[in-house]
């Protein structure tokens, strides 16, 4: 689980000012093992549509989990998003996820984030699933 990973992902998102988008993103992030629990951090951006509007979000998350097993991740995420478009957005994200090994390089990732606002006053419902390789 340790070291440099990208990935490649699809998300639903639901808000009052978007309604219901969907998209696809990319991301990459490191992750340090430490018996069984495990840090990271991961960089984001994804391109949504439909609902009211399309748009790209970036966002900034730090994870901590811990291995239920050596092949099953659960995790919690924090971090900070920001819309690229208009109208201007900026949140705290909170969530979390499950993250499965499917060898020593693929993994399958599935995360729920909740984006409270800070700027823009639209609160956000996202989830993912996406495939990552790791170095």
């Amino acid at each position: 689980w340790s070291g440099f990973y990208v990935g490649v992902y699809g998300l639903g998102q639901s808000s009052p000012a978007g309604g219901a988008q969907y998209g696809l993103g990319i991301n990459a992030g490191v992750n340090a093992q430490l018996d069984f629990f495990l840090i990271g951090a991961e960089v984001a951006l994804h391109a949504v549509t439909g609902g009211n509007y399309d748009t790209a979000y970036g966002q900034v998350l730090g994870k901590a989990g811990v291995l239920i097993t050596d092949d099953v991740l659960l995790y919690a995420a924090a971090g900070y998003g920001v819309d690229l478009g208009a109208p201007v957005e900026e949140d705290v994200l909170l969530g979390g996820g499950v993250e499965v090994a499917l060898g020593d390089q693929w993994t399958l990732r599935g995360q729920y984030l909740h984006a409270f606002p800070v700027a823009g006053g639209n609160p956000k419902e996202q989830v993912t699933l996406g495939a990552h390789f790791h170095f």
